[in-house]
């Protein structure tokens, strides 16, 4: 990544491009709420709902666990056994309840592995009781796009030997070193990455060369990662940002919450309570029917679509004022609603209520504070406050008086109490912003007075 750069907090540099230069006055600079200082993400306990709360607590009862990091990797573990026989239509686009979770969190702190654990017994039980309900697990890293088609493959041929297709497309991938993928990412030629776009997606996985004939058609791909802070924003380049990669994983920060000398093992008996309970989640949208796609649809509510419509034109679309978080976070509407229809199926509907989309945006305000805490230092994230504030505030004065020049901005909304650098900030955020939320446009001077002509700024139409 080029450009000049800037630490972050976590001993690694973010580019200072990323960061917009807001300018912030010398006295502002002395005042305490620019230290550079902040609390690590913390998700609302509304996150931990139904039978993923029920999950999420028996894993950190007595250990180190994060319990909001059981409940993300279990999500995902279910996401892929329910598969693509159930779906939500938006559009044109059908959704399948695929999830990419990424868990970030410092080495020897985030216990990575120990938040995966309990899923994985889940697994083992739910075998035990009917192996055709669960999916496919993959733990043994990732290289290339033609070895993951392989292990979901429709079949090929290897000199005289027809290899059978694998008919079961659901493949749940624990990638416990997640920057192994971010390392092969990085080498001419390779194709995973593009891969797991098309996984999330949904899309065939297709031979990258003539030569090779292994390809996967409908692949049901979710994928576990775990990561450091320091790895994730080492490796994370401009190629990850810009392509798409990595605004298809919901990125959270856990770590430990406590500490245990002599964490205790979950009851057997637990486990398999939970299994029954997720047995009956995959037979209540016949997750063992693996030739069946899209034969279960799901729908929202009326107070469900006034909730999305409500944050589909707010939070969900807000601008977040920073390059590299809001590159990582465009996906977070299409996110929000495949977590909605994992909560909805949880409690065996196929109706998505208004509280299932309240709980899934609980864990999209935590995807966004967690990318910024990794991604945006303390210090540039009290400038980036600072920068949203004004436009804000620009925002409410147009809406009030119609329209004003930079100059009545400056003296009727700020009092003069704002440097001009800062104004133009504020002015071209909301010029730039995805669709622009004021426009400005030239005016002859009253009176024919004499000069360039006045920019008059005005909210934009909607």
């Amino acid at each position: 990544m080029s450009g000049q750069i800037t630490p972050n907090g976590f001993g690694h540099t973010t580019p200072a491009a990323a960061i917009p230069a807001t300018g912030i006055l010398a006295a502002e600079l002395q005042d305490d709420s620019s230290a550079p200082h902040r609390n690590s993400p913390k998700p609302d306990d509304e996150c931990l709902y139904g039978l993923i709360g029920e999950v999420a607590l028996a894993g950190s009862h007595d250990t180190e666990a994060n319990a909001h990091a059981i409940a993300a990797n279990f999500m995902t573990y279910l996401s892929c056994a329910i598969g693509r026989g159930v779906y939500l239509s938006i559009g044109n686009t059908r959704h399948h309840t695929r999830l990419f979770c990424l868990h970030i969190g410092r080495s020897g702190r985030g216990r990575k592995g120990d938040a995966v654990s309990l899923v994985l017994r889940i697994d083992k039980s739910l075998r035990s009781m009917d192996a055709t309900f669960a999916p496919q697990i993959h733990r043994g890293g990732l290289s290339t796009r033609e070895g993951l088609a392989a292990l979901i493959h429709d079949g090929y041929q290897q000199g005289r030997q027809e290899i059978p297709p694998i008919d079961d497309k659901r493949l749940w991938i624990v990638e416990s070193e997640f920057s192994n993928v971010l390392h092969q990412g990085r080498r001419d030629g390779n194709t995973l990455s593009a891969a797991l776009r098309d996984c999330w997606d949904g899309v065939d996985l297709k031979p990258a060369t003539k030569t090779n004939r292994i390809h996967s058609s409908d692949p049901h791909v979710c994928l576990s990662g775990a990561i450091t802070p320091t790895e994730l924003t080492g490796l994370m380049g401009n190629r990850e940002l810009s392509n798409g990669f990595a605004n298809r994983f919901m990125m959270i920060w856990a770590e430990r919450t406590r500490i245990l000398p002599f964490p205790k093992e979950t009851p057997q008996s637990l486990v398999e309570e939970l299994a029954c309970k997720t047995l009956k989640v995959l037979e209540f949208v016949g997750a063992n029917l693996h030739d069946k796609q899209c034969a279960l649809q799901m729908e929202l509510s009326a107070p469900a679509q006034w909730r999305y419509a409500q944050l589909y034109r707010g939070e969900l679309n807000d601008d977040l004022g920073d390059g590299v978080v809001g590159a990582l976070l465009e996906r977070r509407a299409p996110m929000l609603l495949r977590l909605a229809m994992l909560l909805a199926l949880t409690d065996l509907q196929t109706q998505i209520d208004a509280q299932h989309i309240d709980v899934a945006m609980a864990w999209i305000r935590h995807a966004i504070a967690s990318v910024r805490y990794v991604f945006v230092s303390a210090t540039d994230e009290a400038k980036l406050s600072q920068l949203l504030d004004l436009s804000n505030r620009v925002v409410t004065f147009l809406g009030t008086h119609g329209q004003a020049t930079r100059s009545q901005i400056s003296s009727e909304c700020f009092r003069g109490k704002v440097s001009k650098t800062n104004i133009d900030g504020a002015l071209a955020h909301l010029l730039s912003a995805t669709p622009p939320k004021i426009s400005v446009l030239r005016a002859e001077r009253r009176d024919g007075a004499p000069g360039a002509p006045l920019r008059v700024y005005r909210l934009a139409m909607a």
